[in-house]
């Protein structure tokens, strides 16, 4: 089937995504995608069928992308569809889960797993077991907010009691859920804990990336979430070897994921099958609230496909102003200046480009270390060598606790050459070379 030159895409998992899912399209090389994306955590979280942590929309086939490949992942623009959002510190509810609040829910009373329900007023027990009448979201918010948002004005600040309340009797209409979701939306819970709190909207997409060679929960396909799935008490249980080498680490919540950024993502099955969700109205680095401003969004991509790269997680080529400050691409008249130095110490510099490696695993420690590796083992240098210039030329940043990192460093042009995403890069930082 011959690829379609646009996708529009507004359908939503069950929460699993893996080889055996659906996949629409196939969207032609060079060609867009528009995915209409539901809220992703706390929703997807409170509500007792949804098995996944979040609801992603459904992968897109890529036309000719076959595992070994890789996926240049354009954002052309983020919309914030919501008006209102809602989000805060969790603590789960005592017998409402076997191993994972995020995928193996149960009634905390009757103990039917992933148990129908109906949703009775507002408040934190509104979510109830229809077998037996119990509270059955996984979940509570010890602290949390509602916050109204204004894209057009740029900002968002969080109510008081009485408008978080008014919003959670008409939260679908606040939230403004995609057709097919069947998530509760968050803001039933009316919570109003810090009232008056203003922030920039700056929106970003949590979820976007390539699907994983494995069926696991959505939330999970990320080297921190997705190591409770090894041997996990659950049917969603995946083996060490699965983690190591089938995740595609779509699950970034990493910020910069946003309208400007490129993601170079992993092929792991046939056609790549990118997907997209859980975008946010903003968050700072690290994300730790463990949660925030989960939105539906509109976002626009366009695709490309790199043939013969493979990778073992994402490249992301940030908006230039969010790359640390060691890492920003030379301008002309610094690389002159470079060029003079080195002249007078008979050096030749070598032209280099800014990269991010994302690395992950189950803790901070553990996504840096993986970093320094995925880097080494793609610009073919030593692990000594990308920590030095990681050290003079980029940073380690946090994109989520417990283990998501972005490596940051100047790689050299004639390795990204080799890797055929030299040009892709040069044009996207405006290079002087």
């Amino acid at each position: 089937m011959p690829g379609e030159s646009e996708v529009y895409n507004d359908l939503q998992t069950n929460g699993i995504i893996g080889p055996h899912s659906r996949m629409l399209g196939p969207v032609a090389d060079g060609g867009r995608i528009v995915f209409v994306t539901a809220p992703g955590c706390w929703g997807p979280m409170i509500t007792p069928t949804l098995r996944g942590g979040h609801e992603v929309n459904v992968p897109v086939a890529v036309e000719g992308a076959k595992p070994g490949d890789a996926v240049a992942i354009r954002i052309l623009s983020v919309k914030v569809l919501s008006r209102a959002a809602s989000s805060g510190v969790d603590e789960t509810r005592p017998g409402s889960f076997v191993g994972d609040p995020y995928v193996a829910k149960r009634c905390p009373v009757c103990r039917e797993p992933w148990p129908e329900f109906e949703v009775k007023g507002i408040g934190e027990d509104a979510v109830r077991c229809r077998k037996c009448g119990a509270p059955a979201s996984p979940f509570r918010m010890v602290h949390g907010y509602t916050m109204v948002l204004d894209q057009a004005l740029g900002v968002g600040v969080t109510v008081g009691r009485g408008a978080a309340e008014e919003i959670a009797r008409n939260a679908w209409e606040w939230h403004q859920l995609p057709r097919n979701s069947r998530q509760v939306p968050i803001l039933v819970f009316a919570k109003a804990d810090m009232p008056g709190v203003a922030s920039r909207i700056r929106p970003f997409l949590g979820q976007l990336g390539t699907t994983p060679a494995v069926d696991i929960p959505d939330s999970h396909n990320a080297g921190d979430f997705g190591h409770f799935l090894i041997d996990a008490p659950h049917p969603y249980r995946i083996t060490r070897e699965d983690y190591e080498t089938k995740l595609t680490d779509g699950h970034l919540d990493v910020d910069s994921v946003r309208e400007g950024a490129i993601l170079i993502a992993p092929v792991k099955v046939e056609g790549a099958g990118i997907y997209a969700g859980d975008a946010h109205a903003m968050q700072g680095d690290g994300e730790v609230a463990g949660h925030t401003t989960d939105i539906t969004a509109e976002t626009r991509v366009e695709v490309s496909l790199i043939k013969g790269l493979t990778l073992e997680g994402p490249i992301l080529l940030p908006p230039e102003e969010d790359l640390p400050p060691l890492a920003k691409p030379w301008r002309r008249d610094e690389w002159e200046a470079v060029k003079k130095l080195a002249e007078k110490h008979g050096i030749e510099p070598e032209p280099v480009a800014p990269i991010q490696v994302i690395g992950s695993g189950p803790t901070i420690n553990d996504a840096a270390a993986r970093g320094f590796e995925r880097a080494a083992k793609l610009l073919g240098m030593s692990v000594e060598e990308v920590r030095n210039r990681v050290t003079i030329t980029g940073a380690v940043e946090i994109g989520r606790l417990p283990g998501i990192v972005q490596v940051s460093l100047q790689a050299p042009l004639r390795t990204l050459e080799k890797l055929g995403i030299d040009e892709l890069v040069v044009k996207h930082y405006q290079l002087p070379y």
